[in-house]
């Protein structure tokens, strides 16, 4: 069963695509959104990180970090982030490790599932979106739920 709003987030420690280790708890007070996606260069994967380029600034200016995540090796990811131009980590899942720990559904027990988590400074979930079949929409989510979260 997937994780839910309110839950603690479990420690993301992964590689991103040039090797860096990324640890969640050294985000230094930052929000995090998290967003696994099921292949690198597939059409809904390629509009869902494209949308989180697009937005990238808007995020960061509201103190969020982006991490993308799927089982793609470092190679992928690195080819897949020069092609796009995208300014954050894609992080490796080795073993899917990650996507069970965060409970990411499979689509039709299958296709790896497309969640982003936005988690707080404190490392509790505050908000699960997952919707396959609108990568774009993930990017829109997320700020839209982000600004909420932060007003006064």
């Amino acid at each position: 069963m997937g994780l839910v709003v309110g839950d603690r987030a479990p420690q993301v420690v992964a590689l991103d695509q040039q090797g860096v280790e990324r640890r969640s708890d050294q985000l230094e007070g930052r929000w995090l959104v998290l967003f696994f996606y099921p292949k690198d260069d597939t059409p809904g994967c390629t509009a869902e990180a494209c949308a989180f380029r697009d937005g990238y600034g808007d995020l960061q200016a509201l103190g969020a970090e982006v991490w993308g995540v799927s089982g793609d090796d470092g190679a992928s990811h690195q080819r897949f982030a020069s092609r796009h131009q995208l300014p954050f980590p894609l992080l490796v899942d080795r073993g899917n490790a990650l996507r069970r720990a965060f409970g990411v559904p499979a689509v039709l027990g299958l296709l790896p599932g497309r969640v982003t988590y936005l988690i707080d400074p404190a490392g509790v979930i505050r908000h699960v979106f997952n919707n396959l079949l609108d990568g774009a929409a993930h990017q829109r989510e997320a700020l839209s739920v982000l600004q909420r979260l932060q007003r006064p």
